[in-house]
């Protein structure tokens, strides 16, 4: 009958585990050398023990205890008077011992990929004195192995990459597969390699596992990568091993293979005449199916009749070819172009160059369109001259544009006031003549530059400019002067014929051969007792004395005028006044002073005493300031606040009193009694016109005339006293006098009393009391009797 697999696998197993149980020995005890060994009182020869090699069957799976060997020694005759003892890697946990008996037994499944071996030691003792009847003698027990382990790929998955295009058996990749089984025993351990995934392109060595290339002519431009599965199996590949598997990932690298082509024969583009120079006009691109370098190309302009005026260069990131201008175009010169590109492979690969040439051919015709473009002058830059005497209206000179359109559109001219702000020229609309609008003046301006505008009739939008540098020619229109402001001094002790001076003079003339100046003295200088001028002949002169010695005193300031003429033509010239002060000059002719005033003072005033008479008069003007500013000290108002101006305020008082009986409103006492005496307080702000030492005492003078001195004194204290409300403020007083002579005026009063009062002279009162009198009053009058 047929075993399959699995059944193969196990009946294998059995007869491994009965060859090696059949095979071993049951601890036989061999006596090599003897000794003396007294025990109970006679002596004995020890024998040494001498063991072999115990093996286990690994992953045993029963419930049982599994039987691994037996002890024994020659002492023991089976009565039960010797004990087995066992110790070592794993006794009494893993390995236990019958001491009866000495049969050992695994208690646990054992693993030989995680041990694979124990080394343990046996002894035999006398049970009764437990002393040992043999010496301890060591003995290994080995792990069989069985086949439990299936291969593994430590390093997987793999990846890997080919050339395209590789010839057949081309080494990809090695693969490893590893075993944990016992490569000394059996099969267990010995792999064999084989793909599962991946013909017809590559293939696997059974036993190094190191894929190659099985088909020629791989296209990477076809398909670029592939996945494969390769399987180790142990047993050399036998039924019943066990396997494992692992991808390998392998990519066809790029190689030159391709060569560039265009995807059209021609192309077309148009461009508009005033497109800058520099500018893209095109781009285009040859497809190359390769990457990389290898689809790295130059384009280059073989032939065509643009050669001069295009030119291509490559964009590296997208290997495109950009044509750009590098000439203007001119619709009016030339309406298209034509040019052929070539495209090229920088990177030729020799084993390919059979597939043909690695370059293509293309044309690009290129149509220039018309644009309406502004005027163009026959000239960037104009260059003019004039004379800066030349009257307004002269013509300095011409410009000239022109439409370069096929329209050929009339042009009208204009000056860009911008850069002619003082209006200095003007321009005929139609002819471009240039000429002098104004007076120029080279000293002012030499150069002008100035725009002129040229403008299209149809279409003023339309508009070029041009430059003109206009240059002044000079005339002598400048007389010469002193070259700087010169301090001139001659000393008091002064000899005749010594040099004082040298002066130069400039001109604002710019004459073509250069400056010469004449320098003399005027006519009515010419003469003079005190100096004399020699002209240098180097455009300087130099200012002598004629005479012996100067004394301040008598004249300290000389004023020379000096004469100088220029070289022009005609030649100008001017009066310049040197003026020479005279100084007392130490002994290296060092000016020392030049004041006249020094001799004015008294001749025996030394300097010391003109220093103290200076600070005499600066300690008076000291103490005058310090007068003067406690003063204004002392007048400044107390009552104002320097951050704010109270002067506009108003104090009001409404109240109208509860009458002589209402003492809240104001003092009462102090309107009766006026003879109180007050001090009088001067104000800090105001000056008083009268100042009152004393007030007068007031008796027997009538209320009117108290109220009214009362009133006056309180106005002008309050002009004088410092505590006093401001300017502006109201103050009112309601005083009626000391005391009425009728006493009370009540009506009620009046009808409750039957008095026989008469008041008719309340008729006296004036017309006030009129009202009174008519009803208290006894005359013929009178409304009640």
């Amino acid at each position: 009958m047929k075993l399959g697999k699995v059944e193969f696998c196990h009946f294998l197993q059995i007869l491994a585990l009965f060859l090696c149980l059949s095979g071993m020995n049951q601890a036989e005890i061999s006596s090599s050398r003897s000794k003396h060994y007294f025990q109970s009182g006679r002596t004995r020869t020890k024998r040494s023990w001498v063991w072999n090699q115990f093996f286990v069957l690994e992953e045993y799976m029963g419930t049982d205890p599994l039987y691994v060997g037996k002890l024994h020694s020659d002492v023991d005759k089976g009565d039960g008077s010797i004990k087995y003892i066992l110790s070592g890697e794993g006794a009494s946990s893993i390995f236990i011992i019958d001491e009866n008996t000495g049969d050992i037994h695994a208690t646990k499944r054992l693993d030989r990929e995680e041990q694979a071996y124990y080394t343990l030691r046996a002894q035999a003792l006398d049970r009764l004195t437990n002393k040992p009847v043999e010496p301890e003698s060591e003995f290994v027990i080995k792990i069989q192995d069985i086949n439990d382990n299936e291969p593994k790929f430590l390093d997987g998955p793999y990846t890997a990459g080919v050339p395209e295009m590789s010839p057949v058996g081309t080494s990809v990749v090695q693969v490893t597969a590893t075993d944990a089984d016992d490569p000394t025993y059996g099969n267990s351990a010995r792999v064999v390699y084989s793909i599962l995934q991946g013909q017809p392109y590559f293939s696997v060595e059974p036993k190094t596992g190191v894929i190659k290339t099985a088909l020629p002519n791989m296209d990477r431009e076809a398909k670029d990568q592939y996945l494969l599965v390769i399987q180790a199996k142990d047993m050399v590949g036998q039924n019943g091993g066990l396997s494992g598997t692992t991808s390998v990932t392998v990519t066809l690298t790029d190689v030159n293979d391709n060569p560039p082509r265009f995807p059209r024969r021609s192309y077309q583009y148009n461009v508009p005449e005033s497109l800058p120079v520099a500018s893209v006009v095109a781009r285009i691109k040859a497809a190359d199916a390769d990457v990389g370098p290898n689809a790295e190309m130059e384009y280059k302009i073989v032939d065509g009749d643009g050669l001069g005026v295009f030119k291509i260069s490559v964009d590296k990131d997208t290997q495109e070819g950009i044509i750009t201008i590098q000439k203007e175009l001119d619709f009016e010169a030339k309406t298209s172009y034509t040019l052929r590109i070539e495209a090229a492979n920088m990177h030729v690969d020799p084993r390919f160059l059979s597939l043909g040439p690695f370059s293509d051919m293309t044309t690009v015709k290129i149509i220039v369109e018309d644009v309406d473009e502004p005027p163009v002058f026959t000239s960037r830059l104009y260059s003019m001259v004039v004379s800066e005497a030349a009257k307004v209206g002269t013509i300095i000179g011409t410009v000239a544009a022109h439409d370069p359109d096929a329209s050929n559109s009339p042009v009208r001219y204009s000056i860009d006031r911008n850069t002619d702000l003082e209006r200095y020229f003007n321009i005929d609309a139609n002819s471009g003549v240039i000429t002098t609008a104004k007076s120029l003046d080279r000293e002012t301006n030499a150069v002008h530059n100035i725009t002129v505008l040229a403008m299209e009739s149809q279409n003023p939008a339309q508009i070029g400019r041009g430059y003109v540098a206009i240059t002044i020619l000079d005339i002598n229109d400048n007389a010469p002067e002193f070259a700087m402001e010169y301090e001139t001094t001659v000393c008091e002790n002064a000899q005749p014929g010594q040099v004082i001076q040298k002066i130069s003079a400039i001109d604002k003339d710019d004459p073509p051969n250069g400056h010469q100046f004449y320098f003399s003295l005027t006519a009515e200088a010419a003469n003079n007792h005190n100096f004399t001028l020699q002209d240098n002949k180097d455009n300087t002169a130099t200012v002598l004395t004629r005479r012996n010695g100067f004394r301040r005193q008598e004249q300290s300031v000389f004023y020379l005028p000096i004469f100088i003429v220029d070289s022009g033509s005609p030649s100008l010239s001017s009066t310049n006044t040197l003026t020479i002060r005279v100084c007392d000059c130490d002994a290296d002719g060092i000016a020392q002073t030049c004041n006249a005033e020094a001799y004015i003072l008294p001749a025996g005033l030394s300097t010391g005493a003109l220093i103290a008479i200076l600070a005499c008069v600066l300690t008076l003007l000291v103490l005058v300031l310090l007068i003067v500013t406690m003063r204004r000290r002392k007048k400044e108002p107390l009552i104002f606040d320097e951050e704010r101006d109270i002067r506009e305020n108003i104090v009001r008082y409404d109240d109208e009193g509860g009458g002589e009986e209402d003492t809240e409103a104001f003092d009462m006492a102090a309107l009766r009694n006026l003879n109180i005496i007050r001090d009088t307080k001067a104000r800090r702000d105001v000056t008083p016109e009268i100042q009152f030492l004393s007030r007068p005492t007031f008796k027997s003078i009538p209320d009117n005339v108290i109220f009214r001195e009362f009133i006056w004194e309180r106005l002008k204290e309050a002009d004088v006293d410092p505590c006093a409300p401001p300017y502006d403020s109201l103050q009112t007083y309601a005083f009626e006098g000391n005391g009425s002579v009728a006493e009370s005026l009540s009506s009620l009063d009046s009808i409750s009393s039957n008095s026989d009062q008469n008041y008719d002279y309340l008729s006296d009162w004036g017309p006030r009391f009129k009202r009174l009198a008519d009803m208290y009053g006894t005359g013929p009058d009178c409304l009640y009797s």
